[in-house]
């Protein structure tokens, strides 16, 4: 397996190829890209923090999966969210998403590039199969 693994299809916004990978394996260890929400490939500037947090760990889950990992593999997340107010909402579904043993987590307030409430970023330990 070669040192640095490109994970999925690049994501394309609005007929636009952006500049990033999904994810990277490297090693036992896969690196997802900072996921916003989406919905049906457009990006979700509305709906509750709850929904918009939903959408966002879906994605993240199916793209562990693409990678061989699941949700249970996440030691690190990072998290930004716009407004400080919307933290209770976020941590409730994401203890729906993480209910045992979460993984590390930072969670930080902060303007985002688009017009979203909440991003998230893993990182996942998975072991490769060796022969």
């Amino acid at each position: 397996m070669p040192e640095k693994q490109v994970i999925g299809e690049p994501i394309v916004i609005n007929g636009r190829r952006l500049s990033l990978s999904r994810a990277i394996r490297a090693g036992d260890f896969v690196f997802l890209t900072g996921q916003v929400p989406m919905r049906d490939g457009a990006v979700m500037t509305s709906g509750t923090i709850e929904d918009q947090t939903r959408a966002v760990l879906d994605e993240i889950t199916a793209t562990l999966a693409l990678a061989g990992c699941s949700r249970d593999d996440v030691v690190k997340a990072m998290v930004w969210l716009v407004d400080r107010a919307d933290f209770p909402g976020f941590n409730a579904v994401y203890g729906e998403y993480f209910p045992n043993d979460p993984p590390t987590r930072s969670a930080v307030v902060s303007d985002l590039l688009v017009d979203v409430k909440v991003e998230v970023e893993v990182i996942a330990h998975k072991p490769v199969a060796r022969p």
